[in-house]
């Protein structure tokens, strides 16, 4: 039986000036389309207008000096980006990402902030379908103990070969990777129709959420928890809170963002992790 895993899938991920996905900005973007033809591979470096935070070049390794002099202007590169995965959506082309609230969320709010239209607006509606490893693997191995960033997928389903992690091409085949080897363990989410997997992740990913939420209460924990849609709000929160063309501010990252960072987490249940109070990148 043929099933959606096969493909074609179009992989998407960001490396960013932070994690804020309301303020930061997109350094580079990857598309990786992956299909019974092979795989082929765009890429964007982007200069983007505020300067990236040496925590974030530590991570991705792109300075503020480098986007400036080699990067382009982000309104291009942002409708590129935003026309391709549209375009597969509406072909029904599964947009798999890593994490995705934080790529389509920052991708969104980049948009609006260069008052481009954003991916929902040239859909006419809900991004979808969306594919994420990292849902996917919290629901299906839900007590599995440890970290969840993509670096530690790739050792839980043997993973390897996969270069450079934070390099966001790299970072796209590694996640389709896993992916791949995440159907191949629980084949029963090969053998959903596409628009089911998509409210199987919506379902799975607010039970997650719900519970984060009410562990982080229960902790203390102040601050921004976990938003309970996904892969992005209905109604998008960066129209409000993501001024055109406005500077970065500090704030804790949520939980949307914390698979993003890279200092060690706080003891958090099997089903979650808990915010950072740093910010990293």
């Amino acid at each position: 039986m043929t099933t959606w895993n096969k493909g074609p899938l179009l992989g998407f991920d960001t490396e960013t000036t932070g994690v804020d996905v309301h303020h930061d900005r997109i350094v580079t973007a990857a598309l990786v389309r992956r299909d019974a033809d092979g795989t082929t591979v765009r890429t964007w470096l982007i200069d983007p207008g505020v300067p990236i935070p040496e925590a974030a070049s530590a991570i991705h390794g792109i300075s503020t000096e480098h986007a400036r002099e080699h990067g382009v202007a982000p309104a291009g590169a942002l409708t590129e980006i935003a026309e391709a995965i549209a375009q597969a959506m509406r072909d029904g082309v599964p947009v798999v990402a890593y994490n995705a609230s934080f790529d389509l969320c920052l991708l969104e709010a980049e948009l609006e902030r260069h008052r481009l239209p954003t991916v929902s607006d040239r859909l006419g509606g809900a991004l979808v379908p969306v594919i994420d490893p990292l849902v996917l693997d919290r629901a299906e191995d839900r007590y599995r103990k440890g970290k969840r960033k993509l670096i530690d997928l790739c050792g839980v389903y043997q993973v390897v070969d996969t270069g450079q992690l934070h390099t966001a091409d790299v970072d796209v085949v590694a996640t389709l990777d896993v992916l791949e080897r995440i159907v191949d363990r629980f084949p029963h989410l090969g053998e959903l129709p596409l628009a089911e997997l998509h409210d199987y992740q919506v379902t799975a990913h607010r039970a997650w959420a719900e519970a984060f939420n009410t562990w982080r209460t229960q902790q203390g924990y102040d601050g921004e928890g976990a938003v309970t849609a996904w892969p992005v709000p209905a109604t998008p929160q960066t129209r409000s809170g993501a001024p055109a063309l406005s500077t970065p501010s500090p704030r804790t990252p949520s939980a949307a963002e914390v698979e993003h960072l890279a200092a060690p987490a706080h003891p958090a249940p099997p089903e979650g992790r808990p915010i950072q109070d740093t910010l990293i990148a």
